[in-house]
């Protein structure tokens, strides 16, 4: 598709980078300039989900906007405070003239006691960018989620999940992975190879369709539902990602113990998504 058809087919140009962090201060400014670096990307929001170290503020110096959880409140609310920071950021945007900015003089109407002409200022309406998530350890594999964006803003995916390469360090024993995989593939037919891949590139339409989101650590399990039973397009993309990997020691199986319990609470919600108005279907 030519730039003009994107345009006349509602399609984002340019995209937003929205990463929850918590006690990153080691990782969030390589992630950041790498989250940076890709093309099309104009905004990076970084979520400080309640850190106790220097996150938030290496994060901006790194050159993010920041926004702050004053207590964890978990990853799906991270994800819903830097999507709504971003719609600020545009309606900001839209109110300030932007690119498409026109200030015209008109004589008539005039109001009561003015004289002169009227201002008339106006904004081209601005596709929403489209929103992607990344984790705030991956450093400057980031820059590798660059077909996330591709898939999107290129070939006209409504959400793109990364498949990523074995993590060094990786231990788990697969528990989770396998419940995610088999509630979606009973939900809607499509088994995804890496069901609790959180680093994905969506549309707003898609987004705005799915919320409200599934708490805690079941965010992807009910978007990756939500999108396939509204009728969105969603695929896996290979990209060479890399971040700091869960162990076997105690904390990391509290953390697995979560996960299962969020994935099957996501599991037993029953939403229907609307599915997109599509005038013409030019996927095959």
């Amino acid at each position: 598709m030519t730039e003009s058809d994107d345009d006349a087919a509602g399609r984002p140009t340019h995209v937003a980078v929205v990463i929850p962090a918590k006690d990153e201060a080691e990782r969030i400014e390589a992630t950041v300039r790498a989250a940076g670096s890709i093309p099309l990307v104009d905004l990076v929001v970084v979520v400080d989900d309640g850190s106790t170290d220097a996150t938030a503020a290496l994060a901006r110096g790194a050159g993010a906007t920041v926004v702050r959880h004053r207590t964890n409140r978990g990853k799906a609310a991270a994800m819903v405070t830097g999507a709504q920071v971003v719609a600020m950021r545009e309606d900001a945007e839209r109110a300030d003239g932007g690119e498409g900015f026109v200030e015209e003089l008109h004589a008539e109407p005039r109001m009561p006691g003015h004289t002169g002409p009227l201002p008339v200022i106006g904004a081209a309406e601005a596709t929403p960018r489209a929103l992607l998530f990344l984790d705030g350890d991956m450093e400057g594999s980031a820059a590798a989620a660059e077909p996330l964006v591709d898939a999107v803003l290129r070939d006209g995916v409504d959400m793109a999940i990364a498949l990523l390469p074995p993590q060094d360090g990786a231990a788990g024993f697969g528990i989770v992975v396998r419940t995610a995989r088999t509630g979606i593939e009973r939900a809607t037919g499509w088994a995804p190879q890496q069901p609790l891949s959180g680093t994905r590139c969506l549309t707003r339409e898609l987004w705005e369709e799915c919320q409200p989101l599934a708490p805690g650590w079941g965010v992807e399990t009910s978007l990756t539902i939500d999108a396939l039973t509204g009728g969105f397009w969603v695929t896996e993309v290979p990209c060479d990602l890399h971040h700091r990997a869960t162990g076997k020691d105690l904390r990391g199986q509290l953390h697995r113990a979560a996960q299962l319990r969020d994935v099957v609470r996501a599991l037993a919600r029953r939403r229907r998504v609307r599915p997109p108005e599509i005038e013409a279907d030019a996927r095959g």
